[in-house]
């Protein structure tokens, strides 16, 4: 019996997430991944001058560096990156399942940030730090039409995404349903919405909260709009009231923290 073609495309989708790897390359983000144990470590590629730099993490690590002329850079990345001479081949962190993260403890009412095809890896890497200042339990994005890990995504984010979980998911809308299903309050990011973030959690602050974040321009999809709960803006002095989409998520997630 032959298989049906949605079966034999994930398995498909599953070999080749397998197979994917990842160069991180830039100080900060090569050491963060060499002091994480849960990232897969598969090759290092390092001048002299940055092996000297990294030399603690590396021991820790316990990886062989493979040794790379600085004119004549070894690792397979873009000539043009800010590598400051190293890289670092891994594979992609698995940080479970949505329901696991937006359920577990903490010490503070959880807040999940949700991108809705947000595809600029310097606005999602920044936003990945913010999540982590302000306790954030993951920022969530599409499978496709977002940004994915990458060199550039982690260098941005200078060691956050090894730390804050990055979570891709098949369709926005059901992961929104599925958050609301476990009682946090979905909230859209809208400049025109009539009630600002602190308007719409009077007395709910100690609630979970997921904020859904629309890339610049297009803003929130349809779909994403009629999912959430509620259409929020971030309260502007004056007549200018627009943010870039990472400045945006970190006053969200402040607006929105407990207490």
């Amino acid at each position: 019996m032959q298989k049906p073609k949605w079966v034999i495309e994930k398995e498909q989708a599953k070999r080749l997430a397998a197979a994917e790897t990842i160069w991180l390359f830039g100080l900060h983000a090569v050491r963060d991944a060499l002091l994480n144990p849960k990232r897969e470590k598969l090759r290092l590629v390092v001048t002299r001058n940055a092996l000297d730099k990294l030399a603690d993490a590396v021991a820790e690590a316990g990886i062989e560096p493979e040794i790379s002329d600085p004119r004549k850079f070894a690792a397979p990345i873009d000539p043009q990156s800010v590598h400051q001479g190293a890289a670092l081949e891994v594979k992609p962190l698995d940080w479970g399942s949505l329901q696991d993260i937006a359920l577990g403890d903490g010490p503070q009412p959880p807040r999940i940030v949700l991108l809705d095809r947000v595809t600029d890896p310097h606005n999602v890497g920044a936003i990945l730090r913010s999540a982590e200042v302000f306790g954030a339990r993951a920022v969530v994005a599409v499978q496709r039409h977002a940004a994915p890990e990458t060199g550039a995504l982690a260098k941005t984010a200078s060691g956050a995404l090894e730390r804050q979980p990055y979570l891709r998911v098949r369709n926005l809308a059901d992961a929104m349903t599925q958050l609301q299903d476990m009682g946090y309050i979905v909230l859209g990011l809208d400049g025109e919405a009539e009630q600002t973030i602190g308007e719409a959690l009077v007395g709910k602050h100690d609630r979970p909260v997921a904020l859904v974040m629309g890339a610049e321009g297009p803003g929130l999809r349809e779909k994403s709009m009629e999912t959430c709960d509620a259409l929020v803006r971030i309260g502007a002095a004056g007549g200018f009231g627009s943010l870039n989409v990472s400045n945006a998520a970190a006053v969200a997630l402040y607006a929105s923290k407990a207490g």
